[in-house]
């Protein structure tokens, strides 16, 4: 008998689907953010990195299908958190905007941290996430802090 949560292919499909609600949560929140900045350049970097975000999205609900599971729709309450903070941000500045990002990738890079380190999620998955989506989290953090200087 399989367990739900690991789909009948011996995957933790609801560790991939935590990671899913993450990055979908990120395309909601670089949107926001993008319209704080659309009259300046940091606009196009932006759009560039949630535009990762989003092939991660697509990605993610790729392997959860794949493994049997039933990929998110939503970001869940880290969604949910992410968009007060950047609303907030909106109001206190770039500078915040910007800083409030860092802060959603840098929970990014936890959580894939935390599923390389979780033995029910099978080495296929392991692998996307070690060969392409924590480098470009991190990447994210190295771009954030270029632009985090230039909004000072």
């Amino acid at each position: 008998m399989n367990d739900p949560a690991t789909g009948p292919h011996g995957c933790d499909v609801d560790a991939l689907n935590s990671l899913l609600r993450g990055e979908i949560a990120a395309v909601a929140t670089y949107d926001q953010a993008i319209g704080k900045f659309e009259a300046k350049a940091i606009a196009s970097e932006l759009r560039h990195i949630r535009d990762e975000h989003q092939r991660a999205v697509v990605a993610l609900r790729e392997r959860v299908t794949t493994f049997g599971g039933t990929p998110s729709d939503g970001a869940g309450a880290w969604g949910e958190f992410a968009s007060a903070v950047t609303e907030a941000a909106k109001f206190l500045g770039p500078a915040t905007a910007i800083s409030a990002l860092q802060q959603g990738e840098q929970h990014g890079i936890n959580q894939y941290e935390e599923v390389l380190g979780n033995e029910a999620v099978d080495a296929e998955c392991k692998n996307l996430v070690r060969s392409d989506l924590l480098p470009k989290s991190r990447a994210h953090v190295t771009e954030l802090d270029r632009l985090l200087g230039s909004a000072n």
